[in-house]
């Protein structure tokens, strides 16, 4: 057998063991659902060896799906860590064959305390089984592993269920896009729902403003001095009234305007393209690259300036 043979025999009886899986789901999934959904502490993920990585791998996934969770090891469990399940908690347990011993030490305590347990196995009449509220049962007939020894289909089947178990979780509790991105505050989908253009600009002395009465040279100085490549233009309400750019200082060179004695308001842009201050920073890279602008304004509700940005600012910031 080669290996592209032996990878696609791997692949055949692991897509089968899934179907099996798929086939035969009944209520026990339902009634796991919404032991689940109605938790009113934590969902504690537990499993030794491979059974402990997946259940890792699951309980993060509950976690950054809505439902909180995390992964309690079973032989630390029986040393101490047993603190962090708390009656208000719902244990799932994942043992293929249903007696893994730290697991099945870890019963007694667990029926003491009330705690109710959501298994995960292959064996239906296991001490592991007999202890749980509900139990899923992995249908596992065949391991991909050509000795039959390491586990392989079972470990593949009881992920895709954890996935399954998340997913429906998510879609009962009407889970958003928004709520997703609160769980990743650091990625790249957490910064574009979440950071506001207030948590990139500069603002008070750091923002290039001057006054409708500078002239062309001060504005340039403040150009220079704050390195946005632009400066606003305020009346005497502190409203923004216009911008001054790089370009606007290239188009007023070809008019052969003396910079020294002409003010700023009378070679300004009119107006120019801001946003108001609870707008999202994607909200910003997506105005700059339709307008083809490199920096802009961030208004109140007056119309006053509390804060300036550039296409630099929200690239460091990661949000693309």
């Amino acid at each position: 057998m080669t290996y592209i043979q032996s990878a696609k025999h791997t692949f055949d009886i692991q897509v089968k063991g899934l179907q099996t899986l798929a086939s035969s789901l009944d209520e026990s999934f339902e009634k796991a659902c919404e032991l689940l959904l109605n938790c009113e502490g934590k969902v504690v993920v537990c499993g030794m060896g491979k059974s402990g990585h997946i259940a890792n791998k699951i309980a993060a996934t509950l976690a950054s799906t809505g439902t909180p969770a995390f992964f309690m090891h079973p032989g630390e469990a029986n040393h101490g860590d047993f603190g962090m399940l708390s009656q208000n908690d719902v244990l799932i347990g994942i043992s293929n064959s249903g007696e893994t011993s730290e697991l099945i030490g870890l019963l007694p305590s667990i029926k003491r305390i009330g705690v109710p347990i959501v298994a995960i196995s292959n064996n239906m009449t296991s001490s592991l089984a007999k202890a749980a509220a509900v139990v899923l049962n992995l249908h596992v007939e065949k391991e991909a592993c050509s000795l039959g020894l390491a586990p392989t289909t079972s470990t593949t089947a009881t992920l895709v269920l954890g996935d399954a178990l998340a997913i429906a979780l998510l879609e009962a509790k009407g889970f958003t896009a928004q709520d997703f991105a609160f769980s990743h505050p650091g990625g790249a989908l957490g910064k574009r729902l979440l950071l506001q253009v207030s948590d990139v600009m500069v603002s008070g002395k750091d923002m290039p403003i001057v006054n409708d009465s500078a002239t062309l040279k001060q504005a340039l100085l403040e150009i220079s001095s704050k390195g946005l490549g632009i400066t606003g233009i305020v009346d005497g309400d502190n409203k923004l009234i216009g911008i001054f750019s790089d370009g606007d200082l290239r188009r007023t060179l070809d008019k052969q305007i003396d910079i020294h004695t002409a003010l700023v308001r009378d070679v300004m842009t009119q107006g120019g393209i801001s946003l108001l201050e609870n707008s999202l920073a994607i909200d910003a890279i997506n105005l700059m690259q339709n307008k083809r602008i490199a920096a802009l304004f961030v208004l109140n509700q007056k119309n006053q300036p509390i804060g300036a940005l550039n296409m630099y600012m929200l690239l460091k910031a990661g949000v693309v």
